[in-house]
């Protein structure tokens, strides 16, 4: 058989097979929209995260000498696909990471800092909308 017969006959072969993704394989598809927070001010969660001291620890862009080296920096946050490695990035895992990060993590070096539910949802709504 000729190498022509022989591709063409693999090539009929392949027709009709479905197509399988390979997971770390490059892909054309535009990435998924970042998480958003419905609820929530923005402009007061940004005021919350100066007042509760989370600079000191982290970097958050648009915050006031926040700028701290001990946590990971929170830049882009809405573009991850994790909170602390555990959960998926979505609003309401954010408020129960941050009202209280031991029992989503036992052991994690972020403190509870007593950050109440609503005060929660507006640093939810602050980080999802800061650079």
């Amino acid at each position: 058989m000729t190498l022509t017969r022989t591709l063409r006959a693999l090539g009929a072969a392949l027709v009709g097979l479905p197509i399988v993704a390979v997971p770390g394989c490059a892909s054309t598809a535009p990435p998924p929209p970042p998480p958003q927070s419905h609820a929530g001010r923005p402009d007061r969660g940004a005021q919350l995260i100066a007042q509760y001291g989370c600079g000191s620890c982290h970097t958050i862009p648009g915050v006031n000498r926040a700028n701290g080296l001990v946590g990971p920096p929170l830049t882009q946050f809405g573009a991850r696909s994790y909170i602390a490695g555990e959960l998926p990035n979505n609003a309401d895992n954010l408020r129960r990471w941050i009202t209280d990060p031991q029992a989503v993590q036992p052991g994690t070096a972020m403190p509870n800092l007593g950050v109440s539910a609503i005060d929660a949802q507006d640093i939810v709504a602050y980080l999802y909308t800061a650079g």
